[in-house]
């Protein structure tokens, strides 16, 4: 995710937050210093996909609708399945409609526009978040986990979390905004949320994904 070490970004968090909060310091200090998963094994609009299959889910939950959806398929490419004509054979997967509407809407976008994974990599981070919130379904927390565990990007803060952001609010202050506060740990800001979710022990979604 950078090429500074995981042991200097803990460094770089701890002297950050050594003038602002005690708590947040002495926080950082027990949990540290942490790895960034990355989860860019697999094409883009693929794991986009089964992330969307597995959000607001347990982990357990999420693998096994996940094992029925790559069943139904029968052998057939994931993304050739998703397509309208299959919205009742995924819906019988476990998957919400909400969520099979979105999967069927990544899928067309691929084939219309293309969602090419070294394509979107190149994008500044406020154009390719852009590109993903245009997807029916996709709103900006996912897009921000896009952008932290699938393309690394080292400094994105998720105020739309509630576990990072109150997190955070409790190891500072309720009356000062998480975004202000947030700014002081640039350019590591995906790597304090990392911190602030092993804190609350409450994984994002997109870390569920393997």
């Amino acid at each position: 995710m950078t090429s500074m070490t995981h042991r200097a970004v803990h460094q770089h968090l701890i002297d950050a937050a050594a003038d602002l909060s005690p708590p947040l310091e002495a926080a950082l200090v027990r949990l540290g210093p942490l790895e960034f998963p990355r989860r860019d094994s697999q094409p883009f609009p693929h794991y986009l996909c089964r992330a969307i299959g597995g959000q607001q889910i347990s982990v357990k939950a999420a693998q096994s609708i996940w094992n029925r959806v790559e069943a139904s398929a029968a052998g057939k490419p994931l993304l050739d399945h998703f397509v309208a004509d299959n919205t009742d054979t995924l819906r019988a997967c476990g998957l919400s409609g909400a969520k099979t509407k979105t999967i069927i809407t990544i899928a067309d976008t691929h084939r219309e526009i293309g969602l090419d994974t070294d394509e979107l990599r190149a994008l500044p981070v406020p154009e390719r978040t852009a590109r993903l919130t245009a997807i029916w379904g996709v709103g900006q927390w996912t897009a921000d986990m896009m952008n932290m565990f699938y393309f690394g990007e080292p400094d994105i803060w998720p105020d739309g979390d509630v576990a990072a952001r109150k997190t955070l609010e409790r190891l500072t202050s309720k009356r000062r905004k998480t975004v202000r506060t947030a700014q002081r740990f640039k350019p590591y800001r995906s790597w304090l949320a990392l911190y602030m979710w092993a804190h609350a022990d409450a994984p994002p979604d997109g870390q569920a994904v393997g």
